[in-house]
Order: C-alpha cells, then sequence, then structure tokens
C-alpha cells in the first residue's frame, strides 16, 4: 500500500475521533445549559410565586382589617367560610385558629386576645393556673415585667440575668410580645409552646413520634399546646360607654344624680328613688357585680344601666378576660373559679349567647360571692384581635405566614399594632392542599 494512502487514512481516523469529541462536547454542553435554563426557569416561576404570595398576604391583611371595620359593635362576628381558603388575586389565604378544645380539627378566623390571660396584668395565682406554668416561671414573669430590683421567691433580677454566658439585665417594663418569656428564667420553649412547634393548634405526625424527629414529644397520640395560645400582651379598652360616650364612675358620690337620670329615664322616677337608695347603703365597689347585687336590681333593670357605669376612673382598663369568648383554661386562671363552675359557665353560654359587652349573666351561674370575686377581672368585651394568616400561591410553589394583632381601642380605624412572619415554622396546613394546587386543580 502506499505510504500516502496510509498518511490520507490516519488524518481521515484523526479528523472522526476529533469530531465525536467536539460534538460530545457541544452535546455536553447543551444539556448543561438546558438544565441551567430549566433550573432559572424554576427559579424564576418561584420568585414570582412569592411575590404573589407576598402580595396576597397585604391584600389578606386589608380583608381582614376590612372585615373588622365593617361590624357596627365593637364585637367580631364572624363565619368560619370567610377565612378558608378564600381567593385572593392568583392566591389563596386563610386565617387559621386553632380550635383548642380539640387537637384533630382545625377552625378558621379572627381570635380574641381579651379572651386570653394577659401577661402583663395576671397575678401569680392566675399564672400558676396555666397549662404547664411552673411557680418558678410565674414569679420571674413577675419580676422581669415590675419597675423593681426585688427578687420574689423563686423570681429572678437583674443579678441572675446578667450571671448568664450571655448577659443582659431584667427588663422591669411590660412584656412585648409573647416569645419574649424566652428570656425569662425557667422558660423553656417546651413550656411555652409544648409540642405544637409549628403552632397550628393540630397533632401533626413528627409531633405524635417521641423522639425519632423533633420535637421531642411523649408520642401519647395527645397534643400539649404549652401556654402560648392562653396568654396575651395586648388586651386593654377604654373606659367608656357603647358609642364611645362618658361612662358614669358609681363610686364618686357627684354622680349620684346622673345615675338617678339614668335610672328614672329607664325604669321611672318611683322605682329609681328605691335603687338609688339601696346603692347609697354602701359607700363604694369593687366592681360593678357587686355594685348590682346591692342595688337590687333585676337583670333586665341592670342591662340597660350596666353599658354605661363603672367604678374605675382610668381612662384604660388593661388585662381584663372576656368571659364571654375565653376557653375554660383561661376562665379556670380567673380567682377563686373551681373546675366544674367554668364548666358551668361554658355550657351557660354556649345555650345562652350573652349580650354583647355583658357580663352579668355570670349571676346566673356563680354563687354571688364567687361572682363579685372575679368580677374586677372580666369584661364582655374585646378591642383587640389577632389572625394567623396563611397564604399559597396558586401554583403551589410558594407559602406566606404572617400572625398578626389588631387593635380597635382607638376609636379610629382598626390598626396592626403587631406582624411577625411564621414563614420558617413551615406548611401549618394539609400537605395535600400543596399537591392539589402543583397539580394544577383550583381548591374547591
Amino acid at each position: 500500500m502506499p505510504a500516502s494512502f496510509k498518511i490520507h487514512s490516519r488524518r481521515k481516523g484523526t479528523v472522526l475521533i476529533v469530531t465525536i469529541w467536539v460534538t460530545l462536547l457541544l452535546a455536553g454542553l447543551v444539556i448543561i445549559m438546558g438544565r441551567s435554563l430549566r433550573v432559572d426557569a424554576l427559579f424564576a416561576a418561584n420568585s414570582l410565586s412569592t411575590v404573589k404570595c407576598e402580595a396576597a398576604a397585604e391584600g389578606a391583611i386589608d380583608y381582614v382589617l376590612t372585615s373588622i371595620s365593617s361590624e357596627e359593635d365593637s364585637s367580631v362576628e364572624y363565619e368560619q367560610t370567610a377565612f378558608e381558603a378564600m381567593r385572593i388575586g392568583d392566591c389563596y389565604f386563610w386565617a387559621i385558629s386553632p380550635d383548642l378544645s380539640d387537637e384533630d380539627h382545625l377552625s378558621y378566623g379572627l381570635i380574641d386576645e381579651a379572651g386570653k390571660v394577659n401577661l402583663n396584668t395576671a397575678s401569680y395565682d392566675m399564672l400558676t393556673k396555666l397549662p404547664g406554668m411552673t411557680s418558678e416561671l410565674a414569679y420571674s414573669i413577675i419580676d422581669w415585667r415590675d419597675g423593681d430590683q426585688e427578687v420574689s421567691p423563686g423570681g429572678a433580677e437583674s443579678e441572675y440575668y446578667l450571671l448568664l454566658d450571655e448577659p443582659y439585665s431584667a427588663k422591669d417594663d411590660d412584656f412585648e410580645t409573647v416569645e419574649e418569656v424566652l428570656l425569662v428564667k425557667g422558660a423553656e420553649k417546651d413550656i411555652l409552646f409544648g409540642e405544637d412547634t409549628n403552632r397550628n393548634g393540630l397533632l401533626d405526625e413528627n409531633e405524635n413520634d417521641g423522639a425519632a424527629s423533633a420535637p421531642d414529644d411523649d408520642g401519647d397520640g395527645k397534643l400539649d399546646p404549652g401556654f402560648y395560645n392562653y396568654v396575651t400582651v395586648c388586651s386593654s379598652q377604654p373606659n367608656e360607654a357603647s358609642g364611645g360616650g362618658e361612662m358614669i364612675n358609681v363610686n364618686d358620690q357627684a354622680n349620684s344624680m346622673k345615675i338617678f337620670n339614668l335610672l328614672k329615664e329607664n325604669e321611672g322616677e318611683e322605682r329609681a328613688y328605691e335603687i338609688l337608695a339601696a346603692i347609697q347603703t354602701q359607700q363604694s365597689y369593687d366592681n360593678i357585680i357587686e355594685f348590682y347585687y346591692t342595688s337590687g336590681m333585676t337583670l333586665e333593670e341592670f342591662e340597660k344601666l350596666g353599658a354605661n357605669i363603672t367604678t374605675s376612673d382610668e381612662d384604660t382598663i388593661n388585662g381584663l378576660i372576656n368571659v364571654n369568648s375565653a376557653p375554660s383554661e383561661v376562665l379556670l386562671c380567673l380567682p377563686g373559679l373551681e373546675e366544674s363552675e367554668v364548666e358551668d359557665l361554658v355550657e351557660y353560654r354556649a345555650e345562652n349567647p350573652p349580650e354583647e359587652g355583658s357580663i352579668i349573666w355570670i349571676t346566673e351561674v356563680l354563687e354571688e360571692a364567687k361572682a363579685v370575686e372575679i368580677g374586677s377581672f372580666i369584661t364582655g368585651s374585646s378591642h383587640q384581635y389577632s389572625a394567623d394568616l396563611v397564604v399559597a400561591a396558586s401554583d403551589g410553589r410558594a407559602f406566606a405566614r404572617y400572625f398578626i394583632i389588631i387593635d380597635t381601642a382607638s376609636g379610629q380605624s382598626p390598626q396592626v399594632i403587631y406582624r411577625q412572619s411564621l414563614k420558617h415554622l413551615g406548611w401549618p396546613l394539609d400537605a395535600q392542599i400543596l399537591e392539589t394546587l402543583k397539580s394544577g386543580k383550583e381548591l374547591e
């Protein structure tokens, strides 16, 4: 075979090999670029869904504010369906409300902050009745919020906190958030939140598997919710009559004529004199329940007067518990109440829904001494509400979650006074919801 032919054949083989390698290299680059473009496309889609969720969250907050503003009185009534899988733009939103009586069921709607124990005003005895609360933590909570450096038994002041590895001083002022409790001596996450690490009020799988996954639960098939859902730092009300009018302080002797005129207007002159005479047999009253018993009025007579009288000159009253909405765990924290009495209260109000603002109905359930004892700690109205808002994109690619507290006590439009992102706690609803959305289906 001629030498020139051999050289030509070798060149052809070399070109073929180079061509194959170049083709493989180009194919690899195309695959890499394709994957990169696909990742970029997914990232862009996820980012867009995230932006949509954040925008929808703002819309959901506005929806809640509008819902409260549309109420004619200070009581917020709502249907659960108004806060369950509501369509807003290209997203859905829920306002979840843990059903404290059923760990397997999730409710929807707003949460009454006055239906909780206020950490800034509750006594030691009230605090110790909260689920999971310890004596040490209760005293430490009081020391944290009071204005002195005097240490309560088992409590702590700055002297204790300044010796920690990461030292800080006792606040000696009001709690600004419930989570601030975690700074207090004796507080742990498992005491505050219990096993409910994602704060949805449900017993999720990871909260019932022992030490297999966080949290380190007991796996007993029951949710330990801690005391987070039973406490607040935002319950207060203006000391004014319904509609914003001036309250009449029954402890001010100068108001006798105002009381008489109000009684006369409602019951007539003769009956007004009878009631006024009974009222004046006592110099002062601790609360309007005590005033009611002394006055000798009937329930019907008192209901006409009750919304206009007070025993305090304070412009704002903090920490009263709404006896019309508080769960049994919170009612049990009221001074002197036994479990059986709390059960009677809950049963009675379920069968006889109280009028907005009314607390006098408790006299139909409790003995006089018990009713008077709790009278200084209760109210029949609420002015702060919270909402746990969950938003999901319609394609299931992203979600947002915000906890907000809304104040209506200013007399102006409802205002968001606290806002916290809870997205880091994970998706709190049924995982099937996201799968349904990812499949392109709409929620029913």
